[in-house]
C-alpha cells in the first residue's frame, strides 16, 4: 500500500475533525453543534454535490459509459443485499438481517463526499455522472431488503406494502435533496450557476469538516449496548465492505477507465447508509433494532473506509489499470 497516501489521508483537516469528535464524546465534553445547523449542513453538502454534479452533466454529452455506469450502480444497489442478507442471517434475526442488508447495499452520502475531497488531493476527478449514480443507489437495496425480509418473515410484514415503502425511500429528504439539486443543476443556466459556485465550492470543505465533527460525537455516543452483539457484527462492518470495495474497484473497469469514476464505484459499493436507510426501517422494520445496524454502518464502516479503505480501492484501481 503506498503509505504516503495513507498518511495523507489519515492527516486530513476533515478526518481529523471526525476524531476530535470522537474524543469529545467519549471524555463527556459538553462540546456540541445545535441539531438544526447540524441539519442544515447535512442538507447543504447533498445541495452542493448535487448540484455541481447536475452542472457536470449539463455540459457532458450522454455517451454509452454513463448509461453502462447508471446500470452498474442499480445493479450493485440489488446484488449486494440479496448475498449479506443470506451471510448476515445465520447469526441474526431476519429483522435486522434485512436492514442491515439494506444499509450496506445502499450509499452513504457522506462517504461519497468524503471520497470527493480524497480525489481533490490526489489532484484527480470524476464524473458529474457519478452523483447520479449515488443517488439512484439509495433505493433498491431499501427495496431488497424490505423483499428478503417479507418472504422470510411471513408474520413479520406489519400491513405496509411495498409500494409505501418505495414513496417513502424516494420521497426521503436525503434523496429528494441531492435528486433535485441534480435536476436543477442540469437545467440552470450556466451564466446564472456562477453566482452561486463560490457558496458550493469554496465554503464546501470547512461545513464538511464541522459536519464530520458532529459524525464523531454522534458515533461515539451510539456504541452504548452495541458490543453485546458479539465479534460477528464487527468484523462484518469491517470485512464485508473490504471485500465489496475490492471487488468493485477491480470489475469497475470494465464500465469505465476513468480512474476517479472507478474510485467513487469502490467507495459506494463500500460504504453503508446510516441517513436513508434507518428512516425507512422504521417503518419497513420496526423489530430491527437501529442501535445495531447504525453503530456498524457509522461507528465501523464509517471510519475504516475513510482510513484504510481508500488507500486500499485506490490501490487497487492503480495495480488493474
Amino acid at each position: 500500500m503506498d503509505y504516503q497516501i495513507l498518511i495523507s489521508n489519515i492527516t486530513n483537516p476533515t478526518l481529523l475533525f471526525f476524531a476530535l469528535g470522537t474524543f469529545a464524546a467519549l471524555v463527556k465534553s459538553d462540546l456540541q453543534i445545535p441539531e438544526s445547523s447540524v441539519k442544515f449542513i447535512s442538507l447543504y453538502l447533498l445541495f452542493a454535490i448535487g448540484f455541481k454534479g447536475g452542472q457536470e452533466l449539463a455540459h457532458s454529452e450522454f455517451t454509452s459509459e454513463i448509461l453502462y455506469s447508471l446500470l452498474f450502480g442499480l445493479f450493485l444497489s440489488a446484488i449486494i443485499p440479496f448475498y449479506t442478507f443470506f451471510i448476515l442471517k445465520k447469526k441474526l434475526s431476519i429483522s435486522d438481517s434485512g436492514a442491515i442488508a439494506a444499509a450496506y447495499g445502499s450509499v452513504s452520502a457522506v462517504t461519497f463526499v468524503a471520497a470527493v475531497s480524497y480525489l481533490e488531493a490526489q489532484n484527480m476527478h470524476f464524473g458529474g455522472h457519478m452523483v447520479a449514480v449515488m443517488a439512484l443507489m439509495e433505493s433498491p437495496a431499501i427495496i431488497v431488503g424490505v423483499i428478503l425480509m417479507m418472504n422470510f418473515d411471513r408474520e413479520n410484514k406489519n400491513g405496509v406494502s411495498l409500494k409505501s415503502i418505495l414513496h417513502h425511500s424516494l420521497t426521503n429528504g436525503s434523496v429528494l435533496m441531492i435528486l433535485g439539486s441534480i435536476l436543477i443543476g442540469l437545467i440552470a443556466d450556466t451564466k446564472q450557476a456562477e453566482g452561486i459556485k463560490p457558496f458550493t465550492t469554496d465554503i464546501f470543505k470547512g461545513f464538511l469538516a464541522i459536519f464530520l465533527l458532529e459524525m464523531g460525537m454522534v458515533t461515539a455516543k451510539r456504541f452504548s449496548g452495541f458490543m453485546k452483539y458479539g465479534l460477528f457484527v464487527t468484523v462484518f462492518a469491517i470485512v464485508m465492505p473490504a471485500i465489496n470495495g475490492v471487488i468493485v474497484a477491480y470489475a469497475s473497469q470494465f464500465v469505465t477507465q476513468d480512474i476517479g469514476n472507478r474510485f467513487i464505484f469502490a467507495i459506494l459499493a463500500a460504504s453503508a447508509s446510516y441517513i436513508a436507510v434507518p428512516a425507512a426501517m422504521r417503518l419497513a422494520a420496526p423489530k430491527a433494532d437501529p442501535g445495531l445496524y447504525v453503530p456498524m454502518a457509522l461507528g465501523i464502516t464509517f471510519p475504516f473506509n475513510i482510513t484504510l479503505g481508500m488507500p486500499l480501492y485506490f490501490m487497487v484501481i492503480n495495480a488493474s489499470t
